[in-house]
């Protein structure tokens, strides 16, 4: 994780630009519309005070609309994935994932997707993280804080079949999930693993596979953007999450190309 927002390296771009249609002459550079994303993402900035050099900011934000309207994040996000498993000397899609949640609290006068998680005190959305067993996010999804961890995933097991195919072969989770979400997993043929810290345990226990996705879940403190939830709706709240995922792997895989 870079300390500070960096344009997109040659490499980088050349890692994501066979998603845009670059052969249509533009007013705008995508490469620098993309550099403006990231740049609000890591540094919390509202639309309207991108600096002067930069596009406009309705530019910038007509394009990141498009995008995120043709799930075009999310596509991003999967290929990257597969790309640092790759690189990494592992099978491009996951046969084991991770899950968990974290209750965010919502920007004042938004009332939409709103609820108040009681057990961690937080007035908010309730974002539900599934990750593979490095920490690399897959699905993402986001909601009231009132709803119950078990219940809000449920919706997202198509999703995981989808982008892990017939390799999905286990998911680790909480006792939440313990009840309709794993019963629900267990129609798919997939088998659910509680991942719980031991009752008598005392202090910070780290506990096996579920302290992935807890680091997950903590790298979106680098992204200021995400650190409290500024959207009026949750479609745009995920593709934020799936957004500073992208900006990891992209990192990564920076790394890896340079040693």
């Amino acid at each position: 994780m870079t300390p500070q927002w960096t344009p997109l390296t040659d490499y980088q771009w050349a890692a994501i630009s066979p998603f845009f249609n670059l052969q249509r002459k533009r007013k705008h550079d995508l490469r620098q519309i993309l550099d403006c994303i990231f740049w609000l993402l890591r540094t919390g900035c509202q639309w309207r005070n991108l600096p002067p050099t930069w596009p406009h900011w309705q530019a910038v934000y007509y394009y990141f609309d498009q995008w995120k309207k043709a799930d075009l994040f999310e596509r991003i996000n999967a290929a990257v994935n597969q790309l640092d498993r790759q690189q990494a000397g592992r099978d491009p899609l996951p046969s084991v994932l991770c899950i968990d949640t974290q209750s965010v609290k919502l920007s004042p006068m938004i009332a939409e997707h709103r609820g108040k998680d009681c057990h961690k005190l937080v007035n908010g959305r309730k974002r539900t993280y599934v990750v593979d067993t490095q920490g690399r996010l897959w699905v993402a999804d986001a909601d009231a804080a009132n709803g119950h961890d078990g219940a809000l995933a449920v919706p997202l097991i198509v999703s995981m079949l989808w982008r892990c195919e017939e390799r999905l072969e286990k998911i680790f989770g909480d006792q939440a999930y313990n009840g309709v979400f794993a019963k629900n997993l267990a129609g798919w043929g997939i088998d659910f693993a509680k991942a719980s810290r031991p009752e008598s345990a005392r202090g910070f226990v780290p506990v096996a596979r579920r302290w992935v996705v807890e680091r997950s879940i903590g790298w979106t403190n680098f992204f200021r953007r995400i650190v409290k939830d500024y959207e009026y709706t949750v479609s745009y709240s995920v593709n934020w999450l799936y957004l500073a995922n992208i900006q990891i792997m992209l990192q990564r895989i920076q790394v890896q190309h340079q040693t």
